[in-house]
């Protein structure tokens, strides 16, 4: 059984959402602000975690910095209802998915499977093909698939789930051209809608991250209007 934090001021959505995750057979944990969320965070770590952003003490955007500080587990933010700022800031900072109030219940719950599905592919040798669980080398680059282990140079590099997913589809084929709707098939299910801002800015953040143990790391190539490539260093 999968545990799912939530954190919102609403009493409201942590009221009715937990019930309904509850129902889908998940255990649930709620807290009414970020700095309740961490405390417990710090204790014992769910699964994963739906963040608001907009909330007392502690907003979500600083508790995704905190909570990434010390793990890559997947988070969905719930944004404003027009709030793009919000969004392309939570993605840029590494949330794994958003949706926007009002929202749907059944939606959440099916992000909800879906990133708990990809994480699973990552972290067991049951995927989706023998090949995709080996560790993968490319120059400097290496992938483990089993230990969600990704390395730079020697050096580690912590990314979110579907940060990894992004790198590895790239890396699989260097020189080959991987188009936005090929690379949100990968790192989303076919029934979860995403647009072209969310792969770009998880593209930047996983940059960012690559930068951060090289900053000279170029091995991401963007090609305006067409995708993004991975040239093997």
């Amino acid at each position: 059984m999968s545990r799912i934090a939530l954190v919102d001021d609403d009493r409201n959505i942590l009221t009715s959402v937990s019930m309904t995750l509850e129902a889908e057979g998940f255990e649930v944990e709620t807290y009414n602000d970020g700095q309740a969320a961490l405390d417990a965070f710090n204790k014992r770590l769910p699964d994963m975690a739906v963040f608001d952003i907009k909330m007392p003490r502690m907003d979500g955007m600083d508790l995704l910095q905190r909570v990434r500080q010390k793990t890559s587990m997947p988070v969905i933010f719930l944004t404003s209802k027009d709030d793009e700022i919000d969004e392309v800031l939570g993605l840029r900072m590494g949330a794994d998915d958003y949706v926007k109030k009002p929202f749907s219940q059944r939606l959440l719950v099916e992000r909800i499977r879906a990133l708990l599905r990809r994480q699973e592919v990552i972290a067991s040798d049951a995927g989706p093909a023998p090949e995709e669980s080996k560790v993968m080398v490319r120059g400097q680059l290496s992938m483990d698939p089993l230990r969600h282990a990704v390395t730079w140079k020697g050096q580690n590099v912590s990314l979110t789930v579907t940060e990894f997913l992004l790198l590895q589809a790239l890396a699989q084929r260097p020189g080959f051209v991987k188009s936005r709707d090929q690379l949100m098939d990968v790192a989303y299910d076919d029934q979860v809608y995403v647009d072209d801002r969310t792969i770009d800015s998880h593209i930047k953040r996983l940059r960012k991250k690559m930068r951060q143990v090289d900053s000279e790391f170029s091995a991401i190539e963007t090609l305006y209007g067409i995708g993004y490539r991975y040239n093997e260093e």
